[in-house]
């Protein structure tokens, strides 16, 4: 009987995805972005249909899963219709493919429960804490509408805020300011039509990576450099609300987005108590995933 474990990191722009047998990767890859908060649309449906084809294609070329572990930003209680559709493109019993949020197994990519705080930015952001009786805590992690302050989200509709409050003021000034420039020409242009499409009509997380001409302009333009370290401080406020419910613990910040720039962990370490521990670390969930799935098919 197969003892190979799938694990998949599931995000707003991109999926990862690893096959493991004991504790060895021997397979991995990425498709496009999937996230359970497409679930709330026909069209949103559709699009994790085709992402999780592409992938279980990709898997099944390697070999056959005998046990899935799934992280999915957005996860709620409607987790049956994704759970049934891994389970039958990848021809397995709905029973052998677990789900939790993407933040869950991003945290134990880096810590066993109990031990320490992750605070995550990707597309948004939240700081976690699994305890010692696996219950899970978070900071954070509202939804780029409501908050998620340090994620890429922000950082871009903070951009899009500044450089659209100028031209308020004095239309064209975006010429002079390189974040503006950067900002426009991943948009395809200074049109408004063509910022509001941007920030209204794509999904979150291609909104998302409009930070990376904002950290791309950082050096060049204060207005960006200030919005990078006001996420630091964002991120910063995570881990702070989560040592003021359970003491002082080890630090780890993680995410795309918190590797956008130095000056973001750099605003967050200046924002903590110096006794706090804070190191910055990409660890891979979708092979801690793979590595937990493959443990459950050997049943260990």
């Amino acid at each position: 009987m197969s003892t190979v474990g799938l694990g998949i990191d599931a995000g707003g722009s991109r999926t990862r995805w690893a096959l493991a047998r004991g504790e060895t990767i021997i397979a991995n890859g990425e498709v496009g972005g999937v996230s359970a908060l497409q679930l709330g649309s026909a069209a949103g449906r559709a699009a994790i249909e085709a992402e999780l084809l592409v992938l279980a294609r990709a898997v099944l070329a390697h070999a056959q899963p005998a046990h899935v572990v799934a992280g999915l930003t957005g996860l709620g209680d409607d987790s049956a219709a994704l759970q049934g559709w891994l389970a039958a493109q990848l021809q397995i019993a709905p029973a052998a493919v677990t789900l939790h949020n993407d933040i869950h197994i991003a945290y134990l990519a880096h810590f066993a429960p109990g031990q320490g705080y992750l605070v995550y930015a990707g597309t948004g952001s939240i700081g976690a804490f699994i305890d010692s009786a696996q219950q899970f805590h978070r900071a954070g992690g509202r939804g780029v509408i409501l908050d998620d302050g340090g994620g890429g989200y922000w950082i871009a509709r903070e951009a899009l805020r500044h450089i659209w409050r100028n031209e308020d003021e004095e239309p064209g000034r975006w010429r002079a300011s390189a974040m503006a420039q950067a900002v426009f020409a991943r948009i395809g242009g200074d049109d408004w039509a063509l910022s509001r499409q941007f920030i209204y009509g794509q999904e979150r997380g291609a909104v998302g990576q409009l930070a990376l001409a904002v950290a791309a302009s950082a050096d060049q333009d204060p207005v960006a450099t200030a919005i990078l370290r006001a996420a630091g401080e964002e991120l910063a406020r995570l881990a702070l609300a989560l040592t003021a419910r359970f003491g002082e613990r080890p630090i780890v910040l993680s995410g795309r987005a918190a590797a956008l720039h130095p000056l973001i962990a750099q605003a967050m370490r200046a924002r903590l108590p110096d006794a706090l521990s804070l190191t910055q670390h990409q660890g891979d969930a979708h092979h801690a995933a793979a590595r937990i799935a493959a443990r459950t098919a050997a049943g260990t």
